[in-house]
């Protein structure tokens, strides 16, 4: 229904900014990330992408400072058991690229920080986003590099991870083609893809 909300940001507090969009101020649910990342632009403009969710007894609108946290957070609400709130606390803990790379490289101790998130919700993060991608994709790009990308594990687990975040195995595998991934940790080639990819 909302794709993003964009205005004047009149108020932050714990998991809360205000949006005023035209004399209307929208009250929006998000991460610690995106608080840090807007905190410091109260009284100005600014653009949050959003997802409202909707229960019998009450709606939600939740805020995303970046497309790939906004990604994410639709990722995880797929996972049976993973609600809104829980997918906040994951990214509140954890920035998108970290969530990407914890979930390719099976890290369900890196999950399980997240406030209220627990060593079998954790595994149950990783078990359906690795099977959902399986039969997006195909079972190999869990496993395999794309052909025309160094083959590397981390390699692999970097395209898989940026197909996490709502990229296209097309766009992933170009975004690290030619990338020496000798030096870097995963989330450092991540991050390096993303950079590419907001060209």
């Amino acid at each position: 229904m909302y794709y993003h909300v964009y205005g004047e940001l009149c108020l932050t507090e714990a998991h809360t900014a205000v949006v005023d969009c035209g004399g209307v101020g929208y009250k929006l649910i998000v991460s610690n990330t995106t608080l840090a990342a807007i905190s410091s632009k109260l009284g100005d403009r600014v653009k949050l992408y959003t997802y409202l969710a909707v229960r019998e007894d009450s709606m939600e609108l939740f805020g995303f400072y970046t497309m790939q946290e906004h990604s994410a957070f639709c990722q995880l609400i797929t996972v049976s058991g993973v609600g809104p709130k829980a997918a906040i606390s994951i990214l509140s803990t954890l920035t998108p690229e970290q969530f990407a790379a914890a979930v390719c490289s099976s890290d369900t101790k890196t999950l399980g920080k997240a406030n209220g998130i627990g060593a079998k919700t954790a595994a149950r993060i990783v078990l359906e986003l690795k099977d959902k991608l399986a039969k997006e994709f195909g079972s190999e790009v869990v496993t395999a590099a794309p052909a025309n990308v160094t083959t590397s594990g981390k390699l692999s687990d970097a395209v898989n991870a940026l197909l996490v975040l709502g990229y296209s195995k097309a766009e992933a595998t170009n975004a690290l083609s030619g990338v020496d991934s000798s030096s870097m940790s995963l989330e450092a080639l991540i991050t390096t893809a993303l950079k590419r990819l907001m060209k």
